[in-house]
């Protein structure tokens, strides 16, 4: 079982959340505001964390600060009732995993927590070897280099960091500004453009395999595609 912590304020929405997770096969310790919770990350090791964004005596946005200094390696997400983009920035910058406006449905949540624990343990994967398999390519990113046949393309960081972040996501719609402050660490406008032009590269790169894409959805976002049949 996955061990979770819950920071939720509301008593009857955590309850019922609480409750749903475990029928999914999470171990959750809940936590009814920052400071409790802080405490609980300090004393045990948790695979996830949830944190509401509004809470009494420490927000989840001074939470999450403190627990990255603790173990930065935990992955969190936040659950918040207001719907500002600053909100959302402010989240994305700190590190977030990702950010879920209420209302919500419980399988919503569900499946973001199994594809941020999965992605954790792809990178896991990653890490512990120098090559990975991309469709008929050969991604090295220790070298930097994707190979198909007996071509070698040589890469910059920000372009394998680019392959990677869409390899640990591929076959799933993601948004523009998720891409841009995991990978670029922000969304500006510059930011934005420098994106489409390494996207446009990425493009060429994988031209040889038509198993691989990376498909537009104007006003979305983009998507990794790799088929596997």
């Amino acid at each position: 079982m996955k061990k979770l912590l819950l920071a939720e304020d509301d008593f009857d929405f955590a309850a019922i959340l609480k409750q749903y997770l475990e029928l999914h096969e999470y171990q959750v310790t809940w936590a009814e505001n920052g400071e409790i919770a802080l405490e609980h990350f300090k004393n045990q090791t948790f695979d996830i964390c949830v944190f509401d964004v509004m809470m009494p005596k420490m927000d989840g946005f001074s939470l999450a600060e403190k627990t990255i200094e603790i173990n930065p390696e935990t992955p969190f997400i936040f659950l918040t009732a207001r719907k500002l983009k600053e909100d959302k920035i402010i989240g994305l910058k700190l590190g977030a995993d990702d950010y879920i406006a209420k209302p919500f449905e419980a399988d919503e949540l569900i499946l973001r927590l199994q594809n941020i624990l999965k992605r954790l343990e792809q990178k896991r994967t990653l890490n512990g070897n120098n090559t990975i398999e991309i469709g008929s390519y050969i991604f090295d990113n220790e070298r930097l280099t994707i190979s198909h046949q007996n071509h070698i393309q040589q890469l910059t960081e920000k372009e394998a960091s680019l392959i990677e972040y869409f390899y640990l996501n591929h076959n799933q719609l993601l948004k523009r500004d998720q891409i841009l402050m995991s990978v670029w660490k922000n969304d500006d406008y510059f930011s934005g453009r420098s994106m489409d032009v390494f996207i446009s590269r990425l493009r060429k790169y994988f031209n040889s395999d038509p198993k691989i894409s990376i498909e537009s959805t104007r006003n979305i976002g983009l998507e990794f595609k790799i088929n596997k049949n």
